[in-house]
């Protein structure tokens, strides 16, 4: 199991006091909350934390968003555990399995909505995945391969399938540097890899879903 210690980001810790008030009564079921300056204020954050608060508690099924309205309280107690709890407590086989899942249909849908400063991003990424591997530097190597595909969900322009998909790669870092002893893996795959960016520049969503089915079962046969 996943035994590492995890810190609270700030939006999650705002989430977790609005929480409080909402299943304390504070806050009434139906109940309009306050707007996000008077948020910002009585937690003397910036919006964007309130934003990222709130929008954790809207995917817990706490809040809704009523557009031209307001954001009130949907329910006063959460409806499930969280995605960021679950995957906290998830092994890395478990995160792992979710992430290839992920891979082929990320490919696919930023071969057709990418745009020409996401193409600059995945090249930044690939160049530093490729320069890594040469070094033999692992733990650099891993973390420009994760910000590629990171890179690529992002660019797949679907909120729900880059947290997803973030949300789960993030947590894999460690298990792969268990699993891999040096950069050896990262060299055989680059080839593969540009290809993917090759496929994603040429908008060819077919082949970017396949060389992504390729890559992965190359990597985890």
């Amino acid at each position: 199991m996943n035994n590492l210690i995890v810190k609270q980001s700030l939006a999650e810790v705002i989430a977790d006091k609005l929480k409080e008030q909402i299943s304390s009564g504070y806050y009434q079921l139906g109940e309009k909350m306050p707007t996000e300056p008077e948020l910002m204020k009585n937690f003397g954050v910036g919006r964007s934390t309130i934003r990222e608060a709130t929008k954790r508690l809207v995917q817990s099924g706490l809040l809704r968003i009523q557009q031209g309205a307001g954001t009130f309280v949907e329910q006063t107690e959460s409806i499930g555990e969280s995605l960021d709890r679950r995957i906290n407590r998830a092994n890395f086989q478990e995160l792992d399995e979710v992430r290839q899942l992920l891979e082929m249909k990320i490919a696919e849908k930023a071969a057709i909505n990418r745009s020409e400063m996401d193409i600059v991003v995945l090249k930044k990424h690939l160049a530093a995945r490729k320069q890594a591997g040469i070094d033999n530097l692992i733990e650099a190597c891993i973390e420009a391969d994760i910000q590629f595909h990171i890179a690529i969900a992002e660019a797949a322009k679907s909120e729900i399938l880059f947290d997803l998909y973030k949300a789960t790669a993030i947590h894999l870092r460690k298990w792969f540097l268990s699993i891999y002893p040096d950069t050896q893996i990262f060299i055989e795959t680059q080839d593969s890899h540009e290809r993917l960016l090759a496929d994603i520049v040429a908008c060819d969503s077919r082949q970017a879903w396949n060389t992504a089915a390729k890559i992965i079962g190359r990597v985890y046969q």
